[in-house]
């Protein structure tokens, strides 16, 4: 299996049928949750919507280059969530999500594995494999947050 096959199957893993790691997955997770919890604030933590749109905006980010255009996203917009007022919203940002998570891993599958070690944008980001990684790594931690947003929340 190509590095870029292992690397799209962890991240499935991760956002939508995965339960290697963690033994669950954002999809798991996040398919009983009511748009009314997912806005719910908890302390001094990020709402579980508002970590679904922040690792949903990385993962567009990054698809972007993936499609050849340039990196656009901003660390300090990457948790502007626009207010969700129904379950409408919130599932559309769920769907939102599922596409582009689908999306990021097939295009992935389709890179070569000589693109892993490629500068990713600028050389300060460091690597394509560098920035997957990450992203896979950064999608568990948030995970593991979210799974204890909802265990507060009940």
């Amino acid at each position: 299996m190509s590095t870029t096959s292992q690397l799209a199957k962890r991240f499935r893993e991760v956002l939508l049928e995965g339960l290697w790691i963690a033994n669950t997955n954002f999809k798991d997770q996040l398919k009983d949750v009511t748009w009314e919890q997912a806005t719910t604030k908890v302390g001094s933590l990020n709402t579980i919507a508002m970590l679904v749109f922040h690792i949903d905006y990385y993962i567009a980010g990054l698809m972007n280059v993936f499609e050849g255009s340039s990196l656009e996203i901003k660390d300090k917009y990457s948790f502007d969530l626009p207010p969700i007022e129904s379950q409408e919203q919130w599932e559309a940002l769920l769907n939102k999500l599922w596409t582009d998570s689908e999306k990021f891993a097939a295009l992935l599958e389709q890179m070569p594995d000589s693109k892993m070690n490629e500068v990713f944008v600028d050389e300060k980001y460091g690597t394509y494999l560098r920035n997957i990684d990450g992203t896979i790594e950064h999608a568990y931690y948030h995970l593991g947050q979210i799974t204890l947003i909802k265990k507060l929340l009940s």
